[in-house]
């Protein structure tokens, strides 16, 4: 903790034990009901790098302060937090996608309410917040898009769908009006944003789908086979409510056809390898 230390006494020692200290503390999950709070363990190197990533965001927010502060005549130096470095190499995640096959397999195997919040995430690449916001009137049959109003960066966009997202918005508001919300649970109340992490485990075994996937791996999943299928980044992008497309090239870049793919797979060096029919094909 850093909030019970004078700004003038804060030095660049303790800065990185308070750094090294937040990226050992695993980041805390609801419950189903939203009332108690549990430790997620940080059992993988990939949620070890996502903490150090949030790390990294806060030390920017806390110098930034640090700065304000400094420049304000509050503090005399700046020379304390000006040699603290955010943690390096960690931006770069492994995206866990499903195939085509497995986000079948999950949608059989979700609850029946819950099965609709999936599937609209599946169509769209929107996060949950987005998709727990949505109102009837906020799908557009003739324009076969999806509004979304509340969004992470506080813009609004609107999703262009496939003609297979087109039937299913449609089938989920048909008959109803357009100031209801759009996805709902079994007994008529709206989801909570914490409220999926026990149901999509559930769904993830019902549907032997190993290891298992979070509910924003949906979003994952439709911009990953977006990007494999040719859909330019540029439109990934736009479509997730990037800015541009730095965040999209980083996760999905290298999932898109390109250029250099395509000339070593057409002209590199072939050495006669034929693989053991014996050997079975590995299981995802």
């Amino acid at each position: 903790m850093l909030g019970d230390i004078e700004v003038a006494k804060l030095t660049a020692d303790r800065l990185r034990k308070w750094m090294a200290d937040m990226a050992k503390t695993p980041a805390r999950l609801r419950t189903r009901e939203g009332l108690k709070q549990q430790y997620a363990l940080l059992d993988s190197a990939d949620a070890k790098r996502a903490r150090k990533v949030t790390v990294n965001r806060t030390l920017i927010t806390l110098k930034a302060a640090l700065n304000m502060a400094w420049r304000e005549g509050k503090v005399a130096s700046n020379a304390e937090w000006s040699r603290v470095q955010p943690f390096e190499n960690v931006n770069t995640a492994r995206i866990r996608y499903l195939t085509v096959a497995e986000a079948q397999r999950l949608l059989n195997g979700c609850d029946p309410d819950f099965r609709l919040l999936v599937q609209a995430a599946l169509e769209t690449g929107a996060r949950l917040g987005e998709l727990v916001a949505l109102q009837v009137h906020d799908f557009n049959p003739d324009a076969g898009t999806l509004a979304i109003r509340e969004s992470k960066s506080g813009k609004s966009r609107h999703v262009v769908l496939t003609e297979e997202g087109a039937a299913f918005f449609k089938q989920v508001c048909a008959g109803r009006p357009g100031h209801a919300t759009m996805l709902l649970r079994a007994d008529g109340q709206p989801w909570g944003r914490s409220q999926q992490s026990l149901l999509m485990a559930a769904a993830c075994k019902r549907a032997k789908i190993t290891p298992q996937i979070n509910f924003h791996g949906l979003r994952h999943t439709w911009a990953s086979l977006a990007a494999m299928a040719g859909v330019p980044l540029m439109v990934v992008a736009k479509n997730l409510g990037h800015r541009d497309t730095r965040m999209v090239e980083m996760h999905y870049g290298h999932l898109a056809p390109s250029y250099v793919a395509d000339a070593i797979r057409a002209g590199a060096p072939r050495f006669g390898f034929k693989p053991d029919k014996k050997i079975a094909a590995l299981a995802r």
